[in-house]
């Protein structure tokens, strides 16, 4: 059984207060300590509020749930899976790119290609009707072009080939491709170039 303390037991006790005023007219307050000499005091005593002991807290215990380990940041692959190694390159391993070109249309259009002889385009042609007009719906023709490439220098390859990379990204992002799997296996590809040559370092 806990026998709190009674009215009588709880310490009361006095605090002195001196204000003081010294010669250029500042105040200051201090608790128990007279004013330096020279100084105006002006001295009360008050009663201090008796201190009154805090009861202790009974906290009923609660269960702790257990703390469940954090999870690995490479889990472990379920048996019969095989990992896919990571790919970690020395930068004294990496190789430059392979050669890019910069290839010209007919029509003055540019791009950037890893091949320098990319395939034959069809440039439309002017087509006539029987009265010479080309007027009149006399149908369409084209011819077969081959585009004009000159590979890339190699202090510009990774400059080239990383834009190559956001062009092909952005298409893809986009919609603007025909074929989206072999659009995606290309950016895939080009992205491997740029992070394992000595463009990704």
């Amino acid at each position: 059984m806990l026998a709190w303390p009674t009215a009588g037991a709880l310490a009361q006790h006095k605090v002195v207060i001196y204000r003081c005023t010294d010669a250029s007219g500042a105040l200051t307050v201090q608790n128990d300590v007279p004013c330096a000499k020279g100084s105006k005091q002006d001295k009360r005593v008050i009663e201090a509020a008796p201190s009154v002991a805090t009861p202790p807290a009974f906290v009923t215990a609660r269960p702790v749930a257990p703390v469940m380990p954090m999870p690995a940041a490479n889990p472990p692959a379920p048996a019969g899976v095989s990992e896919a190694p990571v790919a970690t390159i020395a930068d004294a391993d990496r190789l430059p790119p392979p050669a890019l070109f910069e290839c010209r249309t007919y029509d003055n259009d540019r791009y950037l290609h890893d091949d320098g002889n990319p395939p034959q385009r069809c440039a439309p042609m002017q087509t006539t009707g029987l009265g010479g007009s080309a007027d009149g719906g006399a149908g369409a023709a084209c011819q077969m072009v081959d585009d004009s490439c000159q590979r890339v220098a190699d202090g510009a390859l990774c400059e080239s080939w990383q834009q190559r990379l956001r062009e092909l990204e952005s298409a893809l992002r986009f919609g603007q491709v025909d074929d989206r799997a072999t659009a995606q296996a290309q950016v895939e590809r080009i992205g491997r170039i740029v992070r394992e040559s000595t463009c990704g370092k």
